[in-house]
């Protein structure tokens, strides 16, 4: 009796603590939400009284910081089509192809992409850029982010069409298909959430991204959103709390909707159709 007593009072305690550490991270997802309908943008744990979309109304009316959503939108988009189709071709070349120390090559790119993207290597980045002209161009932005991202991409990719039966595609073959269209219409199918997956992960990535478009970028009207934000503050470094917690919930919506999105249209589901 004493032991089922201990083993639920234990439950109860447990249960308790779990409760309240949830309580603790929910707390400024709650403040996150609520806090741009709120004048004074306090924190509550109820609907804002009064309600107001004067923060909103005050953000519209920056047109530097909404130009830098399109401008985070057009870096995030171009860097996914790039990372998307290169992670998928390369990853599916090596995972085929009779290729001599091919999982070495994967590596060594994965070790030289978390250089790439770090602040390490800014100055020869830039220098490059410089180099080349491109310098305050969207275009070098994009190509830099997925030059960052694409090893991982591919190291993520691979590991998922590895798990592919090569048979899939023999057996297309077989049937006249040419390895084009073994690729299209039988491996690219499959494959197809390990693609999403990375496209996620890449237009996160790149979303939330500040230092690369900030030293690559002179102009204003070039930035993007996470270099925009910083609008938000006063001369003298002070975050306007209000301005900054309606326009902090604008820039969160696009990741927000594309999650929910990819989850209720894939629910990142890796089952179905592979067999070993």
């Amino acid at each position: 009796m004493t032991r089922y007593l201990n083993l639920y009072f234990t439950r109860i305690g447990f249960s308790v603590l779990t409760a309240l550490v949830g309580v603790l991270f929910a707390l400024p997802l709650v403040w996150f939400i609520f806090a741009p309908f709120n004048p004074r943008a306090e924190m509550g744990l109820a609907i804002p009284d009064p309600f107001s979309l004067s923060n909103f109304e005050t953000v519209f009316g920056n047109r530097f910081a909404l130009r830098g959503l399109w401008n985070s939108l057009v870096q995030s988009v171009g860097g996914v089509i790039l990372v998307g189709a290169g992670a998928t071709l390369a990853s599916y070349a090596l995972s085929r192809s009779p290729i001599p120390g091919k999982n070495v090559i994967t590596y060594i790119l994965l070790l030289f992409s978390s250089v790439v993207s770090g602040s390490a290597a800014m100055v020869p980045i830039f220098l490059i850029v410089n180099g080349i002209g491109l310098i305050d161009t969207q275009i070098a932005v994009i190509l830099v982010f997925a030059g960052g991202l694409l090893p991982t991409a591919m190291f993520i990719l691979r590991d998922f069409i590895d798990s592919i039966p090569k048979s899939y595609e023999e057996s297309a073959m077989v049937a006249g298909a040419s390895p084009v269209q073994a690729f299209f219409d039988v491996a690219l199918p499959v494959i197809r959430p390990g693609i999403v997956v990375v496209v996620v992960w890449a237009f996160v990535n790149i979303w939330g991204s500040f230092l690369i478009p900030f030293i690559l970028l002179r102009s204003s009207e070039k930035m993007p959103a996470a270099v925009a934000i910083y609008s938000f503050y006063s001369e003298a470094g002070t975050p306007i709390v209000t301005l900054l917690a309606a326009y902090s919930l604008l820039y969160s919506l696009p990741v927000i909707i594309l999650y929910l999105f990819v989850s209720w249209k894939f629910g990142f589901r890796f089952f179905g159709g592979i067999k070993a």
